[in-house]
């Protein structure tokens, strides 16, 4: 296993290789998707909140509120990447998307906990299902846009929010089922299950960009590039 300091020169190497023009490019990639994601969820949160109460979902409130967050860590992004110098905001940047992550865990256990042991009677929802559905389809494509752009300029934080983006795509299929499953067949305590699922796996992410390993989904690339850039070296010496 790689030192986290190896990982951040392999890092530094890579970023190097890429021209201004093209950091320049993916930078602003980046800026429009998580302008992208911000919109989006505002608009998530205000509906799910507003069907959740309506049929007096603890899942959909949970799922409107957990947008919020979602917010907070691409406010997070956007602001490092309107500095001259986003690098240097890596770490900070990085510790408000972890916060996020452990905020998410800990909302999402209580409330899949609470409505466990209430076995509250929940309303059937067209427009929740509408919402968490299309979430499902649009926030996957956000993230791998994010994840991509991210990994080509080496920014652990871009790599962290994209995974805060499909976390809120799991939640989205989680409490979908849920709804689905309590309005078809009674099944009051599927999207409880599933939302604890997905604290625990939340806590994990959490950790690891805490601790700066989110870069590690992106070292992993830069790697290849760096074998693949040696072999192509060593291949031209022998033509």
């Amino acid at each position: 296993m790689l030192r986290r300091r190896d990982v951040h020169v392999r890092m530094s190497t890579a970023e190097t290789r890429l021209t201004a023009d093209r950091r320049s490019v993916l930078q602003r990639r980046i800026r429009w998707i998580v302008a992208i994601t911000i919109a989006y969820n505002l608009v998530e949160a205000v509906i799910a909140i507003a069907a959740g109460s309506a049929a007096s979902s603890a899942a959909l409130i949970g799922f409107g509120l957990d947008s919020t967050i979602e917010v907070l860590s691409a406010a997070a992004v956007a602001w490092q990447f309107t500095r001259s110098d986003p690098e240097r905001w890596e770490k900070g940047t990085l510790r408000v998307i972890a916060v996020a992550f452990f905020a998410l865990a800990a909302y999402v256990a209580a409330t899949s906990v609470m409505a466990a042991i209430g076995r509250s009677a929940v309303e059937h929802s067209t427009l929740g299902i509408v919402i968490t559905a299309l979430s499902v389809v649009i926030m996957p494509f956000l993230s791998l846009a994010e994840r991509r752009a991210g990994r080509e300029l080496g920014s652990a934080t871009a790599v962290a929010d994209s995974k805060q983006t499909l976390i809120c795509t799991y939640l989205s299929a989680a409490v979908l089922v849920g709804l689905v499953a309590n309005s078809i067949f009674g099944w009051w305590w599927a999207d409880a299950a599933a939302g604890l699922v997905i604290a625990a796996f939340a806590v994990r992410e959490g950790i690891e960009a805490w601790r700066g390993d989110a870069c590690a989904t992106s070292v992993g690339m830069l790697l290849d590039d760096d074998e693949h850039d040696s072999d192509h070296d060593h291949d031209g010496k022998h033509h």
